[in-house]
């Protein structure tokens, strides 16, 4: 049933692209897609200070869940997929601090947004871990985000109850720059800008 689950993904996941108004962070191993936000929570103060406020500008990151759960599919446990999605969040963080750097938009963005239930707890990588305070919004994402949670383990079972609510992953640019941008890889960029930005980012 996974593969048939996963297969389908595949067949509708350029469907959602198109829909959602996502934007490739260059293809090729970067597992995020983005577009821009307006934030909709209540205020959250960072663990660096900064506050996040309704309507505040964030980029809004996306796995690329087709190409993450493909890979996963290839490791017989559960400890080496979520050592796999680690590492593939980590190596991705750089690019999407690239990204970012060069946006035209770039002053007004605070930082980033994300919503999983997969276990990325805040450790090195700079994400605050946020509660999604509206239970009708929580659970109509964790209901979407089932099939991730179907494909991408060993454990569920009918019986299995447990299933984490989703969160709020948020980096403020600050801390995104600090830890995965570093001036070599400023200085590496072609002087043409290699990234796309959609024209239908918001105001």
């Amino acid at each position: 049933m996974g593969k048939l689950l996963l297969f389908i993904w595949k067949m509708v996941d350029p469907i959602y692209f198109f829909f959602t108004r996502l934007t490739y962070i260059r293809k090729g191993e970067n597992i995020f897609r983005v577009r821009l936000t307006r934030y909709k929570g209540y205020t959250v103060i960072l663990s660096d200070g900064t506050k996040i406020e309704k309507n505040d500008i964030l980029l809004k990151i996306h796995l690329h869940n087709v190409k993450l759960l493909t890979e996963m599919n290839h490791f017989h446990n559960d400890f080496q997929r979520g050592n796999y999605f680690y590492h593939s969040v980590k190596n991705s963080l750089p690019e999407l601090a690239l990204y970012l750097f060069h946006h035209p938009k770039q002053e007004k963005i605070k930082g980033l947004i994300g919503i999983t239930h997969l276990k990325l707890h805040k450790n090195n990588l700079g994400f605050d871990r946020i509660n999604i305070k509206n239970g009708l919004y929580r659970k109509l994402k964790q209901l979407t985000l089932f099939p991730i949670y179907f494909l991408s383990t060993n454990r569920y079972r009918k019986n299995e109850k447990r299933f984490e609510e989703p969160v709020y992953f948020i980096m403020s640019k600050s801390i995104l720059f600090e830890k995965h941008l570093s001036e070599k890889e400023i200085l590496s960029l072609n002087m043409d800008n290699p990234f796309i930005y959609s024209i239908n980012d918001v105001q």
